[in-house]
């Protein structure tokens, strides 16, 4: 049976280019544009699926894959694809959000209750010696107590709501449309801000979101508001939050990510109001190896091939880790 003929345009664990390799003929694309697009228009006809991380689809690209049937994203995020254009074409989508929403959720209430008790401070305030002559540190702000927006309740949304319930947060979303769930639903986030504590941002970035945590839904926020990002960096306006930090318009920020990564201004970094963590929400070795298995596994499911879990390759794998 004639292997179908899928694009790598993912960097992945070199295990998983190994079980790709075993299941498909795999084409590798090659990184320098120009060569990209001479490589598509000779290849493109025959590609039926894509393994993909961060190189962007649009529908230029899509236009040189005619039989294309569907793209496996390592990513939760799909802000690299023109998702309009390809669900246009037919063509299936399968990213993770549901195999990281657990640790990403893990993490966006880490960095809620960094921010608030001001854990990294604490921890330089011990380490540098100055408890035993400053005395007591400085009160945090209680999570239990607060009300938190949560901007936008999917998978991840969900599983970050839960745990907030968990600590006795009062809870309220915004999003696109309600959902049947029994938490308080706003159709306007600037609203959701001025009743809220804290907003944790969990939205994928699209053009309506772009710049949606802007400087009128910062002051909204308040003084003594605080701002979670685990979901994009240019979901918020980064120099807006810079200037309301200048004029303490709002109390702190956790950021996970941000709107021109590695890049992180001055400005924030010098700020110790911050918490700020290198796009590690879903940085577990756990989580990260499920993302990896899960583009070749949706690829295997659609096209019909039997196990990769149970294959040769990750057998193979799995006993020369042990």
């Amino acid at each position: 049976m004639t292997k179908p003929i899928i694009l790598n345009a993912a960097e992945l664990p070199e295990w998983t280019h190994a079980e790709l390799n075993a299941f498909f003929s795999v084409l590798d694309l090659p990184r320098e544009p120009a060569a990209a697009s001479a490589f598509l228009k000779e290849h493109g006809g025959k590609i039926r699926g894509i393994a993909l991380r961060k190189t962007k689809i649009d529908a230029a690209f899509l236009d040189m894959l005619p039989a294309l049937e569907i793209i496996s994203s390592y990513s939760a995020g799909l802000d690299n694809v023109d998702v309009e254009a390809t669900r246009a074409r037919g063509i299936r989508i399968e990213n993770t959000s549901h195999i990281l929403a657990e640790d990403v959720a893990n993490a966006a209430v880490g960095l809620a209750l960094a921010v608030t008790r001001d854990f990294v401070n604490a921890d330089a305030y011990v380490r540098s010696g100055q408890w035993p002559v400053q005395g007591h540190y400085r009160l945090g702000r209680s999570i239990s107590r607060m009300k938190v927006g949560v901007v936008g309740l999917g998978t991840i949304g969900s599983a970050i709501a839960k745990r907030l319930r968990a600590f006795g947060s009062e809870l309220a979303y915004f999003g696109p449309s309600r959902k049947s769930v029994d938490i308080p639903y706003y159709d306007d986030v600037g609203r959701l801000a001025r009743d809220c504590d804290m907003l944790i941002l969990t939205c994928p970035l699209t053009s309506a979101t772009h710049h949606l945590i802007d400087a009128s839904v910062i002051e909204a926020l308040g003084p003594d508001g605080f701002i979670v990002n685990i979901a994009r960096g240019p979901v918020i306006d980064e120099q807006a939050l810079i200037a309301a930090l200048a004029s303490d318009k709002l109390a702190g920020a956790a950021l996970d990510v941000f709107e021109h990564e590695p890049a992180v201004p001055e400005a924030l970094i010098r700020d110790r109001r911050l918490i700020l963590t290198p796009h590690i929400g879903s940085g577990t070795e756990e989580t990260r190896r499920a993302m990896a298995e899960n583009v070749v596994d949706a690829l295997a499911k659609h096209f019909g091939i039997e196990g990769p879990r149970s294959g040769t390759v990750r057998d193979a794998e799995l006993e020369s880790a042990n």
